[in-house]
């Protein structure tokens, strides 16, 4: 079944957190930083391995304790989104037959949404998440797809290819998309919640 084959996860954390005035992946949240909630939420979901596309600064050995996935260092974050999503696709072991892709900043990810999308494979080779009508991370690509990525320039991501090729995306209807985290009032909004 193909659901039991090896899918990996991909977590975009290298972005310059400008909005945010600082280094927001290790902006705490329970007692975790964001991160750390996303690398729970992938494993708990049964994504292996963990492949997290960072800023150069947090790629280095020991600089954040306790977080065990494939660094990748991105050391030229102002190349946007599409830099980070090629340097995480071609990190990935040839054991992974799919990749979820995920924000370090969207630390509220259900697990079940990434399960929703495992078991949604097969009949497309991506399959995204869909709330209020539009199509966001977390998104699932087929190793068939890997691809994609290629061409993208700039700060583009998947959205551009979801709504250039929809035939090849299958939508999984979820609640809501999770908020990401991008000023400090976002962050203060997750702790009230």
């Amino acid at each position: 079944m193909q659901g039991r084959q090896q899918v990996a996860a991909i977590i975009l954390a290298a972005g310059e957190s400008r909005r945010f005035g600082g280094r927001k992946q290790l902006a705490q949240l329970e007692g975790r930083t964001l991160l750390e909630h996303v690398f729970a939420l992938s494993r708990t979901a049964g994504l292996d391995p963990l492949v997290a596309v960072v800023p150069a600064w947090m790629a280095q050995p020991n600089a954040v304790e306790a977080m065990t996935p494939r660094w990748v260092a991105n050391p030229d974050p102002e190349l946007g989104l599409s830099h980070s999503l090629r340097l995480g696709f071609s990190a990935l072991p040839a054991s992974s037959h799919a990749a979820v892709i995920l924000l370090g900043d969207q630390p509220t990810v259900a697990p079940d949404t990434i399960r929703a999308l495992l078991a949604a494979r097969g009949e497309k080779p991506i399959i995204a998440t869909r709330a209020g009508g539009y199509l966001a991370t977390p998104v699932l690509v087929e190793r068939s797809h890997f691809s994609i990525v290629q061409d993208l320039t700039g700060d583009i991501g998947l959205r551009e290819i979801l709504a250039m090729h929809p035939e090849w995306v299958l939508a999984v209807e979820v609640d809501a998309h999770a908020p990401d985290v991008d000023t400090p009032a976002d962050l203060e909004a997750l702790r009230d919640g």
